[in-house]
């Protein structure tokens, strides 16, 4: 039994952890895709309301969220390594949802580095264990308007920043990232990112226009803009509560080191539906992937069980554990309160914010 293992231990021991089997990866987005757009289909034909268009919807939701999550796999692929499959992303998800890659590979890696996590300079992190009941409430409903800031960021400000040289700095900066950081400024282009930019943004663009002249002319009915936006809505929706799980949030923007930036993760156990729901692709054991970033999603529940045979029961990666997204949800609500007396229940252990 040890109490801590090392990643560089771990990167010897389990190397063929670190190997992404290209039939699991295309098994499950074709899977994925498949199910959420037939849903998609089926909810949009149903009568609007009925117990078959709401749970069509739910369906639709749970299966492209977990299609779309692959942007955060294509962030840690080496690339080449799965040829072709971040194009037929792109295809079967990322354009008809207005999400490219570009908005995640590259500035994920920013929350990874031990020098900038936690920091003004971490794209995904924000003090919110300090932030008021109000602020975080308006965390999650406020992504309810991103599918319209979409539309106009592909649409609108990405073709004339093209031909406003002043656009283009804050289009880049600001408005082209999946962030929760609102201080978050993205580094602007160099060598080989121009060109993948650009094709991403002509190709999302495109999608754009042809919808909107589509739209216009007729040629498709209003009710299926309105069932793309339920959809997208109901995934950004749930992604952002998944999001309040993923970390304690309770760093005021001081470096971490290795052990305090785990700590700070979290770790959601158990097999609850929400968890399960919310959580796809590996993002449950999220203490872990910060630990390995570049083992492949479907390797984490192995390591994770391996680790929890072998570890002392004081060791730091246990304490990351919580019992399942609500509790979690639950226990940052609870110190973003002040209320430190019920930060722990019988299904989580509570990690001190560093």
């Amino acid at each position: 039994m040890q109490n801590h293992l090392t990643s560089i231990e771990l990167r010897r021991r389990f190397a063929t952890a670190f190997r992404p089997h290209p039939l699991i990866y295309w098994g499950d987005l074709l899977v994925s895709v498949g199910v959420g757009w037939t849903a998609f289909t089926i909810g949009g034909r149903a009568q609007p309301g009925s117990l078959l268009h709401l749970g069509a919807i739910t369906v639709a939701v749970a299966a492209l969220l977990r299609a779309a999550v692959f942007i955060h796999e294509l962030a840690h692929l080496k690339r080449g390594v799965l040829p072709g499959f971040e194009t037929a992303w792109h295809v079967l998800v990322g354009l008809p949802m207005l999400l490219p890659s570009l908005m995640y590979v590259g500035s994920h890696s920013d929350h990874h580095r031990q020098t900038t996590f936690g920091t003004a300079a971490d794209p995904e992190y924000a003090p919110i264990a300090r932030w008021s009941y109000w602020r975080i409430a308006w965390f999650v409903v406020s992504v309810l308007a991103v599918p319209f800031l979409l539309v106009l960021r592909w649409g609108v400000l990405g073709p004339l920043s093209y031909f406003l040289p002043r656009l283009r700095r804050p289009v880049v900066e600001r408005a082209s990232t999946l962030v929760i950081n609102s201080d978050y400024h993205r580094p602007l282009l160099q060598g080989r990112q121009v060109s993948r930019w650009l094709l991403q943004e002509t190709a999302v663009t495109m999608v754009c226009w042809f919808v909107a002249v589509g739209g216009l002319a007729g040629w498709i009915p209003i009710h299926w803009l309105l069932q793309w936006y339920i959809v997208a809505s109901g995934i950004l929706l749930v992604n952002q509560v998944r999001t309040l799980a993923a970390h304690r949030y309770g760093n005021n923007g001081t470096p971490l080191d290795l052990t305090a930036q785990l700590l700070d993760s979290v770790t959601l156990s158990g097999w609850a539906i929400p968890t399960v729901f919310a959580a796809p692709l590996g993002l449950r054991y999220h203490a872990l992937h910060h630990l390995l970033p570049t083992v492949p999603y479907h390797s984490l529940g192995r390591l994770h069980r391996q680790l929890l045979r072998e570890l002392l029961p004081d060791a730091p990666y246990r304490r990351t554990q919580c019992g399942g997204i609500l509790a979690a949800v639950r226990n940052l609500v609870q110190r973003a309160s002040g209320d430190t007396n019920r930060l722990t229940t019988s299904n989580e252990t509570t990690v001190s914010s560093p």
